[in-house]
C-alpha cells in the first residue's frame, strides 16, 4: 500500500469497490472537489519548472507531487516541506476542505498512474488528468 492508502491486494470486494468509486466521483464533481482541482491547475501552471515527483509531498530539492504543488502554492514551499506524506491524507483533506478519498485518488494517480515516466511527463499527465476532471462551466 502506498501513501495513497489504497488497497493494492484486491481486498475490496466488488460492492466495496463500486461504493468507493462512487465516493471518489462524488467528491470530484462536488463544489469543494472542483475548487481543489481549479487550485491544482493554477498551481501546476504557475510552476517555473514543470516537474512532478512520486512518493513524497515535497523532496529535499523542493520538487513536489501533485497535491504537494497545491500545498506549496497555498502555504509556501518551506511550510509544505514540513508535512509528512505517509498517513497524512486526513490532514491534507482537512487543509483543502475535501473528502479524503479525493486526496487519495490524486495521490494514486500521481504515484501509480504510469510507470517509467520522467518528472516532466508526469507533470503533463497529471495536468491533463486535472483538466479532464473539471466540469464544463
Amino acid at each position: 500500500m502506498g501513501r495513497h492508502e489504497y488497497a493494492e491486494d484486491g481486498s475490496l470486494d466488488t460492492w466495496e469497490f463500486i461504493r468507493w468509486r462512487g465516493r471518489v466521483a462524488s467528491a470530484t464533481r462536488g463544489r469543494r472537489g472542483q475548487r481543489l482541482l481549479h487550485e491544482l491547475l493554477d498551481a501546476l501552471d504557475a510552476m517555473p519548472e514543470k516537474r512532478i515527483i512520486t512518493g513524497d509531498l515535497v523532496s529535499e530539492d523542493g520538487d513536489c507531487c501533485t497535491i504537494g504543488v497545491a500545498l506549496a502554492a497555498r502555504k509556501g514551499i518551506e511550510e509544505a516541506s514540513k508535512w509528512d506524506a505517509e498517513g497524512n491524507n486526513g490532514a491534507l483533506a482537512a487543509e483543502f476542505d475535501v473528502a479524503e478519498c479525493l486526496v487519495q485518488e490524486i495521490e494514486w494517480m500521481n504515484d501509480e498512474g504510469a510507470y517509467n515516466e520522467t518528472t516532466e511527463s508526469r507533470w503533463q499527465r497529471m495536468r491533463n488528468w486535472v483538466v479532464s476532471q473539471l466540469k464544463a462551466e
